[in-house]
């Protein structure tokens, strides 16, 4: 997975918007992230969602695993909180707002569109509470679209109970390490370092875990519980994709602003890439010593 400078790049350089040295500084820097950022292991080679998309997981592995990201998905609210409080301009502040009330249950709003029809709601989740299009502002809260809820229902069909998931106490070492560093770094009070964490993240969630996640739960639903619901992954997964899309525009609006500071930028990635690797190496750990104790 390789970042490339945009063609906008281009088309503000012939409209004189940018110089030739500016464009050429910019691509360089796309250049350093490419080199220290998108070849993290994390990116390019995470062996728990490799083999978890395999379809070997078994109940067990299955039941860890939603209790560490349910804690992750948990814990990420406070990390998010601390991005609206310390952003560093309203439109910052707005678009981690945007992202925090989805995760508590705001729906997307989009006026004018209908929910599609779903002829697979446990995969796809109910249309009237999950959404891809649009925005928080004007939309509906409901309880039961806050994405944790969602990883309750799972863990109610795999018998985990409520106070089993998404509390500090519920996660290993490993998971509250990441939780801790997103909180830390991904909504630190220094926006270039939050920046810098935000696009390690961006990246990470664009690099086709999502993907390998619902294979494995699909492969999981077909043998053991046909009644598992999977919206919260494919949700993410969708979401996704659109996000994809918008990671260059973002670097481009970031590197041009006066106060960006590429050196905690790229260390802000860095710290935060690592944080997430903790995160998959606890899970690989445990899937393999889980796979000894049953020889």
């Amino acid at each position: 997975m390789q970042l490339k400078v945009s063609d906008q790049i281009e088309e503000k350089v012939s409209q004189g918007e940018l110089s030739g040295d500016e464009a050429a500084r910019f691509a360089d820097f796309v250049d350093r992230c490419n080199r220290e950022l998108m070849t993290h292991p994390v990116i390019t080679d995470n062996k728990f969602c490799q083999w978890f998309a395999s379809g070997a997981a078994d109940r067990e592995i299955v039941k860890h695993f939603i209790i560490q990201f349910s804690v992750f998905s948990n814990l990420f609210l406070i990390a998010q909180l601390l991005k609206v409080i310390n952003a560093g301009s309203l439109e910052g502040m707005r678009a981690s707002k945007e992202i925090l009330a989805n995760e508590l249950g705001v729906i997307f709003n989009k006026p004018g569109a209908k929910a599609a029809a779903v002829e697979d709601t446990d995969r796809e989740g109910d249309p009237e509470i999950v959404s891809i299009e649009g925005t928080v502002d004007g939309g509906t809260f409901r309880f039961r679209a806050a994405h944790f809820e969602w990883l309750l229902k799972m863990g109610e069909i795999l018998g985990i109970g409520f106070n089993e998931m998404g509390k500090r106490r519920n996660g290993t070492p490993a998971t509250i390490f990441f939780c801790d560093e997103l909180a830390a770094i991904y909504g630190n009070e220094d926006p270039n370092i939050a920046e810098g964490a935000s696009f390690a993240v961006e990246n990470w969630a664009a690099a086709g875990f999502w993907k390998q996640l619902v294979a494995g739960l699909e492969a999981f639903k077909q043998v053991e519980e046909p009644k598992l619901p999977l919206a919260f992954f494919t949700w993410h997964d969708r979401i996704e994709e659109q996000h994809a899309g918008h990671v260059m525009d973002e670097l481009e609006e970031l590197y041009f602003n006066d106060e960006f500071d590429e050196e905690k930028f790229i260390d802000g990635g860095k710290k935060m890439l690592d944080g997430v690797q903790a995160f998959w190496t606890g899970l690989n750990e445990h899937r393999i010593a889980a796979a000894y104790q049953t020889r």
